[in-house]
């Protein structure tokens, strides 16, 4: 081997040493969003988590109507025929489109009391 071609092999690694560089950055790069995205994921699962629970709950809530008061109770099933029972707009005794749910007629009989 003489000269001339021992520097175009080092020349040659040199080469693909850079090019070893670049593609452990980019995979660096690649797990570094990875992570981060799972990270997030992660997160969005958590509470999607708890507010299942909270829905669960408030639907076991819903079809307990035990600690509900006589009016509440009527209300309630008022609005399980499909009316309005909150007065947001004058909504009270309207007939409830395609019986969609209603967070103010919700609100008016399982709210807080007090």
């Amino acid at each position: 081997m003489d000269k001339r071609e021992l520097y175009d092999n080092i020349e040659q690694l040199g080469e693909k040493a850079d090019q070893l560089r670049l593609m452990i950055g980019n995979t660096q790069d690649s797990l570094t969003s990875l992570v981060e995205r799972n990270a997030e994921l992660e997160i969005e699962n958590q509470h999607l988590r708890e507010r299942l629970r909270e829905l669960e709950d408030k639907a076991l809530a819903k079809n307990n109507p035990a600690g509900l008061s006589k009016s509440r109770q009527n209300l309630e099933k008022l609005y399980e025929e499909g009316f309005h029972v909150c007065n947001v707009d004058n909504m009270y005794g309207s007939r409830r489109i395609n019986d969609e749910p209603c967070v103010f007629c919700e609100d008016v009989i399982y709210g807080e009391r007090g």
